[in-house]
């Protein structure tokens, strides 16, 4: 027995980008919007024999009707048996688009909160999984072990581990390794951390397909599980779509060139939140700074990290001593405990200066 599954969670589609202006946050949802495809085209390049979509394929319950049907037309140039389990923003309901939307017959969509089991004889394979049906699902895996078929058991579910009171499906390893799957293939996690492995059982969160903020950085994409006999093999398959990304740039006395060094070749195609850090003399003109780099970024968000220079007392009074010395402390620290020794050069200075410090 030998199947290729391509597996992904967290498409979002339709997600608002509130962070965004409307042009570009339109631009967006109608790139997400192509994300569908983008998978069906990966599928049939790598000969997957199954495809899993982990939960949260929308963002919501409810979806522009052009998004439904993006969904529905990739998934229709697909052959392969198609598994969907409806997570937490997308749950199961007569009113989802889950039940108005009329998916291809090569598509499974769990519909209730429960382990249900699909056999593929020709694959090998029986494919378990569940779907919710509110914002909230009950952990399904306590006490659950696969009966003995004679087939490789799957499981594709929208779960989050090492919380067990998570109302989100709460799995842990040991309930993975008795419950006797070879793959599970599981979405709500936002970032890959790599595959793990439970006994017999290797599980995995691709994170999500693409980025919609500064919490869900770098690199995104699918994974692809091939599963054999001789073990289960589990790779990231990156999808190439727009990065949200963070730049820490000393200003120095002219942030511009120091910004516009800073930003890589393909800087045009990504989000960035660059934060101004080390000395100036004066506060840098963020408005006026974006507007020199906003043609150089998909989108741009400064933060003021820089600090004025505090002038050196000469004396050698205990003043002055102080002064000298953590300035040279703060000079040579790395930027990361500049913070931390400006905050002490204050409060030793409220300190010699007679103010009261903070309690």
């Amino acid at each position: 027995m030998s199947v290729r599954i391509l597996h992904a969670a967290d498409l979002h589609l339709d997600a608002a980008f509130e962070g965004l202006s409307p042009e570009k946050a339109a631009l967006r949802r109608a790139e997400f919007r192509r994300l569908p495809s983008i998978l069906a085209d990966e599928a049939l390049r790598l000969r997957a024999d199954l495809l899993f979509l982990a939960g949260d394929i929308f963002d919501s319950g409810r979806v522009y009707p052009e998004t439904a049907e993006a969904l529905r037309s990739a998934l229709s140039r697909l052959t392969i048996p198609v598994f969907i389990a409806p997570g937490n923003h997308d749950y199961y309901s007569m009113r989802s688009p889950w039940a108005e939307t009329e998916l291809p017959g090569n598509v499974r969509v769990f519909t209730k909160p429960e382990l249900e089991c699909v056999p593929l004889e020709e694959l090998g394979v029986n494919v378990w999984g569940a779907g919710y049906t509110s914002a909230s699902c009950p952990p399904l895996l306590r006490g659950f072990s696969v009966p003995e078929s004679g087939r490789t058991d799957l499981l594709v579910l929208h779960a989050e581990a090492d919380r067990p009171d998570s109302p989100y499906c709460p799995v842990t390893a040991e309930e993975l390794s008795r419950a006797g799957f070879a793959y599970a293939a599981l979405g709500h996690v936002h970032s890959f951390g790599g595959p793990r492995r439970a006994g017999g059982c290797v599980y995995a969160w691709p994170g999500c397909c693409a980025g919609r903020g500064f919490d869900e950085c770098g690199e995104k994409g699918a994974l692809i599980a091939d599963v054999s006999d001789a073990g289960t093999e589990v790779r990231f398959l990156p999808l190439g779509q727009r990065e949200y990304r963070e730049l820490s740039v000393r200003a120095g006395s002219d942030p511009l060139p120091a910004v516009t060094n800073a930003l890589p070749r393909d800087a045009e195609r990504c989000l960035y939140r660059v934060t101004l850090t080390g000395e100036t003399e004066e506060a840098p003109d963020l408005a006026a700074l974006a507007a020199a780099v906003s043609g150089k970024v998909f989108d741009l968000t400064l933060r003021d990290a820089t600090y004025r220079p505090r002038p050196i007392d000469g004396s050698d009074t205990l003043r002055g001593i102080f002064l000298r010395r953590m300035r040279e402390r703060i000079d040579a620290a790395p930027e990361r405990d500049r913070p931390m020794l400006l905050e002490a050069l204050r409060l030793g200075l409220d300190a010699l200066d007679g103010r009261e410090g903070p309690v």
